[in-house]
C-alpha cells in the first residue's frame, strides 16, 4: 500500500451529542463551538444529533421549521467551510411546499450543499404505560436513499428510525457505503433496549462503521432522549460511546481493518443472490 493510500485508510471521525434548548440561537452557537472543537482534535467528519436546533416533539416541528437553505444550514455551511470538514448535520425540521420533513443536510470542507436526506421511516410507535409517538401527525416521508462520498470512503445516512430497518443498511452496504451514520433521538423507553443493539446489528451485518448521534439528556423536557452516542466498528465492537451528557466523543475508521474483516469472513461473495435478494425501488439521492 503507498503512503497516500495508507494516509486516506484512516480517519477520524467525531460525533457531537449536542445539549438541545428551547432557544434556536443558542443551539446553533453551541453546535458550531462544538464542531470548531471536533475539527481541532484532527476530525475528517463531523455527526450532529437529529433535531440539533429544535426540541424534539410533533408539537415543535412547525415552529421550528425552516426551509433549506436557511438561517441553520447556513451556520451548518459556514462551520464545515470554516474548519474544513464533511459536516452531517444531524436533521431539522424542514418546511417545503406547506410540507414538514425531517431533514438531514451534508456540507463539504468547501462549505457546499452535497445532500439532502428526508428520514424515510416515520417514528409511529405506541408502547402501552410507556411511550406513544407519531411523527406522521406532522411530518411527511423522504422517499430516496443518501449517500455520499469522501476522499477516504463513501457514506450512507439515515435518520432514528430508518435504523430499525436493515434493508436499508443492506442497501448502502451494496452499493459500496462503508459508514453508516444515524442521526437519532431514541428515548428511555427504546434506548436502553434496542439502542446500541441495532447499531451492532447493522455494523456486523454489513461489515460496516456505524455511527449514530443524539441529543444529550434533558430530564426536564416534554421527549426525554437516552443520549449514549455511539460509534461501532464493523466487528461489532463498540469503540466509543458518550454518557448521557453533552459531549463529543471520537473515534479513528480504519478502513484497512474493515477490508480485513471482509476478507476474514467474506459474507459478501457467499450471498445467495438465486435465491433472494434486496432491491431499491426509489432513487439514490448522492
Amino acid at each position: 500500500m503507498s503512503t497516500l493510500a495508507k494516509a486516506m485508510s484512516k480517519f477520524r471521525l467525531a460525533v457531537v451529542q449536542l445539549q438541545v434548548t428551547s432557544v434556536k440561537q443558542d443551539n446553533l452557537s453551541r453546535a458550531r463551538r462544538l464542531v470548531n472543537e471536533a475539527a481541532g482534535q484532527g476530525s475528517k467528519v463531523v455527526l450532529l444529533p437529529e433535531c440539533f436546533n429544535s426540541p424534539y416533539g410533533t408539537s415543535f416541528f412547525s415552529e421550528y421549521a425552516e426551509r433549506i437553505p436557511g438561517e441553520s444550514t447556513q451556520v451548518l455551511s459556514e462551520a464545515a467551510k470554516e474548519n474544513k470538514v464533511f459536516l452531517v448535520g444531524g436533521s431539522i425540521p424542514e418546511e417545503d411546499g406547506g410540507k414538514l420533513y425531517n431533514s438531514c443536510t451534508v456540507f463539504g470542507p468547501d462549505g457546499e450543499l452535497i445532500l439532502k436526506h428526508r428520514k424515510i421511516h416515520l417514528f409511529d410507535i405506541d408502547v402501552p404505560g410507556k411511550i406513544r409517538f407519531q411523527e406522521s401527525e406532522t411530518l411527511s416521508p423522504g422517499n430516496s436513499l443518501s449517500m455520499f462520498q469522501t476522499p477516504f470512503c463513501k457514506v450512507g445516512v439515515g435518520i432514528c428510525y430508518d435504523m430499525r430497518f436493515a434493508e436499508l443498511a443492506q442497501l448502502y452496504s451494496r452499493e459500496g457505503c462503508q459508514l453508516l451514520v444515524y442521526p437519532g433521538a431514541f428515548n428511555m423507553t427504546t434506548g436502553p433496549a434496542h439502542w446500541e443493539l441495532l447499531q451492532r446489528g447493522r455494523a456486523i451485518d454489513n461489515q460496516v462503521y456505524v455511527a449514530t448521534a443524539s441529543p444529550a439528556r434533558d430530564e426536564t423536557s416534554s421527549y426525554v432522549a437516552w443520549g449514549h452516542s455511539t460509534v461501532v466498528n464493523p466487528w461489532g465492537e463498540v469503540i466509543s460511546k458518550a454518557g448521557p451528557e453533552e459531549a463529543v466523543i471520537y473515534a479513528d475508521i480504519d478502513l484497512q481493518y474493515l477490508a480485513d474483516i471482509r476478507q476474514q469472513i467474506p459474507i459478501t461473495a457467499q450471498r445467495r443472490d438465486d435465491i433472494y435478494a434486496v432491491t431499491s425501488v426509489q432513487g439514490v439521492s448522492s
